[in-house]
């Protein structure tokens, strides 16, 4: 894909800064069978040379260079402000691999750095690293990470810190922002250029369209719709949905100061650079739409090709409108399943609604209630059932969970179907803050087995792994106000 962007400033060759004397944090065996890397006893490459080039010290012949490494300029919005031109700033693609772009992030200075260093820290790294492969493991369309090779090279965030690289994968890095840099520029030639490009390798459905590059939109559009719906599913918060940070192919991408819920809040902020909450779980909806307006408004002088600025306008506002629809309808579908209903009903919303309003009245663990809803005995009576003992307001859940198995009658619902249902529904382990925060700490001390450990249990969310019951648990309530921020 990054073929489409060579050939003006947008896209320059950046060969990575070597780190000294590199080593193995953490390795992915699934994103190596991805891209078709031998692994050795360890679950690392059998090719030696792999650590070399996954750190930034030397190239591989596997990857197929464009025709080198390059790093992208890209333009945006930031919280909701035009921001202008921003880009790879610490991200340098190697090259395709088995149909996948490889990229190295915090590989060394690029042109588009700004006043950064193009660096990475270990911290940063190990939470993408981690996040991406449980993401990928739910089920969720996202970038992949392969490895993280770390360094004692110093590196000053707020406190001094030790530089990793970490590599991740993905059929393609384009985003939002590459449509609004050349739009912003004017520069409708290669703004024509990158969207033939990405209809011709992801989206050949639209090339067949009677409106290709309206089709294209909508394409994207229902992706992206789809993906913020699944993230509302599990509990995950991006933190910075800005313009920039937003795939064309649905993928979640630039994990910062991201995080699972823990106890439920709708209004849960996760980063605390968000001062107006711009961002927070229940916004995320809203805010992706917001972006795919940024989009639609780049993509008009496409449309201008066939039609008048008026018309192009309005067949992209009212593609737009279908993004609701289609969120709605999916959000609607994952929460059936989460609540174990094999068919629609009229009333299901609402009494999800309900559910969702006194889990945040009594801030419950989001992710262990629905698990443990799996194992209502329908037949007992609700008391029985132990995690009503996490609502303050018990009558209201009380209320509720009569009705909810009025619900499941009325669909001669069957506890150990509705069960195993749910369970691939509702996973058991998500990546919690306070688990990322001590394997980074350990992996600070240069004990990695942490990391290991959290990317097995996360590569398998829905199973019980009863030997790692505390990891599913909700964090302590000393840890339970863990923040993270952009440098994260």
């Amino acid at each position: 894909m990054a073929f489409s962007l060579r050939g003006d400033d947008a896209c320059q060759a950046t060969l990575p800064t070597p780190i000294p004397n590199p080593y193995w944090v953490a390795f992915s065996p699934s994103s190596a069978k991805l891209v078709g890397i031998d692994l050795d006893a360890n679950n690392l490459p059998a090719d030696k040379t792999w650590l070399e080039v996954l750190s930034g010290n030397q190239l591989h012949t596997a990857c197929h260079q464009f025709p080198n490494p390059i790093s992208t300029a890209y333009s945006g919005h930031q919280f909701g402000v035009w921001a202008g031109q921003l880009g790879d700033g610490r991200a340098i693609l190697l090259g395709d691999i088995a149909g996948q772009e490889l990229q190295l992030k915090g590989a060394g200075k690029t042109r588009f750095s700004r006043m950064g260093d193009g660096r990475a820290v270990l911290r940063s790294s190990i939470r993408e690293f981690l996040c991406s492969e449980a993401m990928h493991a739910l089920g969720i369309p996202t970038t992949r990470a392969l490895s993280i090779v770390g360094s004692d090279l110093p590196i000053r965030r707020e406190t001094m810190e030790t530089a990793a690289v970490c590599a991740r994968l993905a059929p393609s890095f384009i985003r939002v922002g590459h449509f609004e840099h050349y739009a912003s520029l004017q520069s409708h030639a290669r703004l024509k250029e990158l969207a033939d490009s990405l209809m011709e390798i992801h989206y050949p459905e639209s090339l067949q369209a009677d409106e290709p590059y309206l089709d294209l939109f909508k394409r994207i559009c229902k992706r992206n719709a789809k993906l913020v719906a699944q993230w509302q599913s599990v509990g995950f918060c991006h933190g910075v949905l800005n313009s920039d940070n937003i795939s064309v192919l649905g993928l979640t991408i630039d994990y910062g100061p991201f995080g699972f819920l823990d106890q439920f809040q709708i209004d849960h902020i996760c980063n605390h650079s968000d001062q107006s909450g711009r961002y927070a779980y229940h916004r995320q909806p809203q805010i992706m739409h917001w972006n795919m307006a940024c989009l639609a408004s780049s993509m008009i002088p496409l449309l201008e090709l066939r039609h008048s600025e008026k018309e192009a306008q309005d067949l992209l506002r009212l593609a737009l409108e279908e993004f609701p629809i289609t969120y709605a309808q999916t959000w609607q579908s994952l929460f059936r399943k989460k609540l174990g209903f094999s068919a629609e009903k009229d009333g299901d919303v609402a009494l999800i609604e309900r559910l969702i309003q006194a889990m945040h009245d009594s801030k419950v663990d989001f992710t262990s209630f629905f698990r443990n809803l799996g194992k209502l005995n329908s037949k007992l009576p609700i008391s029985t059932f132990s995690s009503r003992d996490d609502f303050i307001d018990r009558e209201a859940i009380d209320i509720w969970l009569t009705d909810y198995v009025a619900r499941l009658q009325n669909e001669s619902s069957i506890d150990s179907e509705r069960q195993l249902a749910m369970n691939q529904a509702n996973p058991k382990y998500i990546l919690r803050n306070h688990l990322a925060q001590f394997a980074i700490e350990q992996a600070q001390k240069k004990d990695f087995s942490e990391v290991s450990k959290l990317l097995e249990i996360l590569s398998r969310p829905f199973d019980e792994q009863s030997e790692y019951d505390a990891y599913s648990l909700a964090p302590p309530p000393n840890l339970n106000a863990v923040e993270v921020s952009c440098s994260s």
